[in-house]
């Protein structure tokens, strides 16, 4: 006696040996799909891991291409930390990317609120020029940046870093957009319940675009860690150097000692693996949200 296979059996039987997936069948696109975001994850994640294994390595192993070393060592993060100078630098680059954070969170954030919920006269004239300032390259306004720096004698000064970055067009563009989301019925009960603007814009319009400011907050920190070329422009003090122009300058001194310019370039990677991690969610959500703005 032949017993026919039923259609629900074909699919029980399908499912069981992964080719289907909840209802619909795992199509060869799919399978190339992800087969190429795997390997553009590790042609990512590649030279972070030739860091770390570098880092680790003794000077006579450096050229040796596997990525586990044969004795793995610590002296390298040992020599790299008991110079001074690399924590200065740390500290130079913590304190100038967390202090600009916060201005352009406070200002960027303010800045936007005004022009999206107040009416006066010139309000888009006043948006157009600031969006103007993003069609700039930055190349362009580094001498008129240094010429300013100079005549009010803010060169080798932890100001001089960092005032080119205390606003910036992006962010303020960013937060008008997302108050665009803000019901103006809450403003307007907020005034008639005695709130003064300031007043509304930090306990009513800020907690309602937490995802815009954490996500702003998060590259602005990442851009001013990473910052190369104007520190370098404004600084002549070593003790003013931050971590990218620091690294440069080692990497000359240490001249084919790799291990140890790996070493410090692997130091310099720990803040941001630590705010990418901790915040991975704010930074994917605040994307995600941004691109839904228009």
């Amino acid at each position: 006696m032949t017993v026919q296979a039923t259609p629900v059996d074909a699919y029980e039987s399908g499912a069981r040996i992964g080719l289907f997936r909840g209802n619909k069948p795992i199509r060869p696109g799919r399978i190339v799909m992800w087969t190429l975001l795997l390997m553009g994850g590790i042609a990512m994640v590649m030279p972070f891991i030739f860091m770390i294994s570098t880092s680790l390595k003794y000077p006579w192993e450096i050229y040796d291409l596997r990525l586990i070393p044969n004795e793995p060592t610590l002296e390298n993060y040992i020599f790299v930390l008991a110079d001074g100078r690399f924590f200065r630098w740390f500290l130079n680059s913590l304190l100038i990317a967390t202090l600009t954070t916060v201005s352009v969170v406070f200002f960027d954030s303010l800045v936007g609120y005004v022009l999206c919920k107040f009416d006066f006269r010139g309000r888009w004239l006043v948006f157009i020029a600031i969006l103007s300032t993003l069609m700039i390259p930055t190349e362009m306004l580094v001498i008129p940046w240094y010429l300013m720096s100079q005549s009010f004698g803010w060169l080798d000064t932890y100001w001089g870093i960092m005032f080119p970055g205390i606003m910036t067009g992006f962010g303020t563009f960013l937060m008008k957009q997302f108050f665009e989301s803000v019901p103006d019925d809450f403003i307007h009960a907020a005034r008639i319940d005695g709130l003064n603007e300031f007043q509304i814009w930090w306990q009513v319009a800020m907690p309602l675009v937490t995802p815009a400011l954490s996500a702003l907050a998060i590259f602005v920190f990442l851009g001013n860690w990473t910052a190369f070329l104007w520190p370098l422009i404004v600084t002549t003090d070593t003790d003013l150097y931050t971590i990218p122009v620091g690294l440069a300058s080692f990497s000359v001194e240490a001249q084919v000692q790799w291990e140890l310019i790996m070493t410090g370039a692997s130091l310099a990677t720990i803040p941001t693996l630590v705010v990418f991690l901790v915040f991975q969610r704010y930074i994917i959500r605040g994307v995600v949200l941004t691109g839904l703005k228009g």
